[in-house]
């Protein structure tokens, strides 16, 4: 990675102190320092083993892309040099016609173009040297996930620093948003994969009966790791290290075959980094190894899918984190006045956090026991809780004695209990210095949600600062607003089981939202209020945040557009023909019977056949109903068409797979064409 240590080393210190101060402050880049700047990072490639250099972006699909370029070019004597030059570090031109856009550029508009982003570090990845940018439009908007998040950064560090100077804090001139994103995946065989047309084409199975053993003996989270899961652990953690990320926790999770890897915390911009080369390095190594690493949100039906937790702090320059609490956090006005934000936020941008990761394969995950209901509230614990309630009711507080845990063993080491515990069912719980957001879906980009959660925390932080820079008495002021605030706002806050349901009824009452599907979020992203909020903090303009719209409803119909044909395809090639087989097959073994003796007695292929006959007519007609309602469908309202998909076709799809899956149970295994649940999750 050409970090800070490398370029201490490669770059004159002019020109590092230059880039530093852009990295660490924001300050605007120096364009005259490109040339230098270029020239040190294409020696230090070439060194690496590089030859070709890559603008490295991040459309609008939870992927990245890339054009690779050779160092080469040609002399005038016929030879050539390596050459890499400030214009080529700081401007690319990709094709944009063919890249998600919703409406930003048509097709015959191709030009794009890529800029380098110096607060991301570049990198070397095979023979390549990768240099992060952002992806813009000729006319300038931006194609990216990367170009709204920066923007969401500049205006999360303006408003905090406006209340650092409330409080006497003019010594900060940065604040960084922090992120330490864990990630979820699963590993199967790779052979055993080629074999199930709908994990390839679709990343999760369309159908499957389930395994007689799943996770009910709660044997496999935290067990010891297979030998096999373990080399890839070993090889991934290495590939990673590579490239300056820094991959710290690994462990077995819920579901068979389900994995997760945690890297350390770093600025929001380089975690965005690094999760996309986490996730494309997982699927790299797993092919190298004959596995196969799924990241769909739900690739098994019946067992927890994969999640990604976001946990989001800030913190100044200097290095100190704005969520730390402190030995006594009633007397922590900034905490608690940053924390009052993040509350008052939540609860009035709720949608915008929901549909921040709303998601075909996430609706399939979202509010089963793996994962949070889509219900958005915020866990903080009893010391916060009630912290926050004695300021609101104006009432004195004495902190609570954390005392050591006794396990009654003298040899045990004496142990402090946390002030509060943890609540795995909250979608965005407080975890002693950071929050914890557990909606995510395991494939998607952690940009949107960072975008989202900077710009709503910007917001209130910049709503507060201008109350109290008006301020004569700050203290009484900064009571009162913080006593106002958890008035208004505390519905969100919700400490309990987010499974149970009495608290979808108690959400309910007090007006929050529930919002289950995609189909339900998506359109709360063009409501007046979110459209006012991005536009007056520049991170989208509306241009943007309609194509972001219209990209996501494509997107979402696509995928389902894509599963439901795939699944027929499947229903018609493989299993009705491979019913038909079996039927054969009894048939034959009865008649043999009466055959050799009229006597003998066929009542178990009869019974068996009659079985096979009634599930064969359900699967016909659940089939010919899945057509119809695909061959039914218009395009000629956005919103109508999100709903449809949401509703008749998967609707239709499940009806269907109920059909196969119950003949997957009594057809013959020697018939059955695809590998069960039991081979896909027990094959490592």
């Amino acid at each position: 990675m050409f970090c800070n240590s490398t370029m201490s080393k490669k770059l004159p210190k002019d020109t590092y102190e230059k880039l530093k101060s852009t990295i660490k402050t924001g300050a605007d880049l120096d364009s005259s320092i490109a040339n230098v700047v270029a020239n040190a990072m294409k020696d230090w490639a070439i060194e690496k083993g590089a030859t070709h250099f890559a603008h490295w972006f991040h459309p609008m699909n939870d992927l990245t892309a890339q054009k690779h370029d050779s160092f080469i070019f040609p002399t005038s004597s016929g030879g050539v040099i390596m050459e890499f030059s400030g214009k080529e570090l700081i401007k690319g031109e990709p094709d944009a016609s063919s890249f998600p856009s919703g409406g930003l550029r048509t097709t015959f508009e191709a030009r794009g173009y890529t800029a380098w982003d110096p607060t991301s570090y570049a990198f070397i990845k095979g023979h390549t040297l990768y240099i992060p940018t952002v992806f813009y439009s000729y006319g300038g908007e931006a194609l990216d996930k990367k170009t709204p998040l920066l923007r969401s950064v500049k205006a999360i560090n303006d408003q905090t620093l406006r209340i650092l100077k409330l409080f006497g804090n003019t010594s900060a001139k940065n604040v960084r948003v922090t992120v330490g994103p864990e990630q979820e995946y699963f590993l199967i065989d790779k052979e055993i994969y080629k074999k199930r047309k709908d994990l390839v084409l679709c990343g999760r199975t369309l159908f499957g009966a389930d395994s007689p053993k799943g996770q009910e003996l709660e044997e496999h989270y935290f067990g010891a790791i297979r030998p096999r899961v373990m080399e890839f652990m070993n090889k991934l953690n290495k590939e990673l290290w590579k490239l300056g990320v820094f991959a710290k926790t690994e462990h077995n999770e819920v579901a068979p075959a389900q994995h997760e890897i945690a890297v350390t915390f770093t600025s929001v911009n380089i975690a965005t980094d690094h999760n996309q080369l986490v996730m494309e390095t997982m699927k790299y190594i797993a092919e190298k190894m004959d596995l196969v690493c799924l990241l769909h949100e739900k690739p098994f039906k019946g067992i927890n899918g994969s999640g990604k937790h976001n946990n989001w702090s800030i913190s100044t320059d200097s290095g100190v984190n704005l969520l730390d609490p402190g030995l006594n956090p009633y007397e922590n006005d900034q905490f608690l006045l940053i924390l009052c934000g993040i509350i008052k936020g939540v609860d009035e941008y709720q949608d915008l956090l929901r549909l921040s990761v709303a998601s075909a394969g996430n609706d399939h995950r979202l509010g089963a026991n793996e994962a949070p209901p889509a219900i958005i509230s915020i866990f903080l614990g009893r010391e916060l809780t009630e912290i926050l309630e004695a300021i609101e009711n104006k009432e004195n507080y004495s902190s609570l004695k954390v005392n050591d845990i006794e396990l009654g063993v003298n040899v045990l080491p004496h142990t402090s209990k946390d002030a509060t515990d943890r609540n795995r069912t909250s979608p965005f719980a407080f975890t002693g210095n950071k929050f914890e957001l557990r909606m995510l879906g395991s494939k998607e980009s952690i940009a949107d949600v960072n975008t989202i959660l900077n710009t709503i925390v910007a917001e209130e932080l910049c709503f507060f600062a201008d109350e109290l820079e008006k301020s004569k008495n700050l203290k009484e002021d900064l009571n009162n607003l913080i006593a106002k605030t958890l008035k208004q706002h505390k519905r969100i806050i919700f400490n309990g089981n987010n499974y149970s349901k009495e608290w979808k009824e108690e959400a309910k009452n007090r007006g929050l939202l529930n919002l289950k599907t995609t189909a339900d979020a998506l359109p709360y992203l063009i409501k007046e209020k979110n459209v006012k909020l991005f536009l007056k903090h520049g991170v989208y303009t509306k241009s943007e945040l309609y194509s972001r719209y219209d990209v996501r409803i494509k997107n979402y119909c696509r995928i389902i557009d894509v599963e439901a044909r795939t699944l027929i395809d499947l229903v018609k090639k493989q299993i009705i023909p491979a019913v038909i087989n079996y039927q054969k097959d009894l048939l034959k073994v009865a008649s043999m019977k009466k055959f050799i003796n009229k006597n003998i007695d066929s009542y178990l292929e009869d019974e068996i056949c009659i079985d096979i006959a009634r599930l064969s007519r359900e699967l016909f007609e659940k089939l010919k109903n899945l057509e119809e309602v695909i061959d039914k469908l218009e395009f000629k309202n956005k919103e109508k068409t999100l709903a449809y998909h949401e509703t008749s076709i998967l609707q239709s799809m499940s009806n269907l797979r109920s059909v196969v899956d119950e003949l997957e149970k009594n057809v013959s295994k020697e018939f059955w064409p695809f590998p069960t649940y039991s081979e896909l999750l027990f094959s490592v």
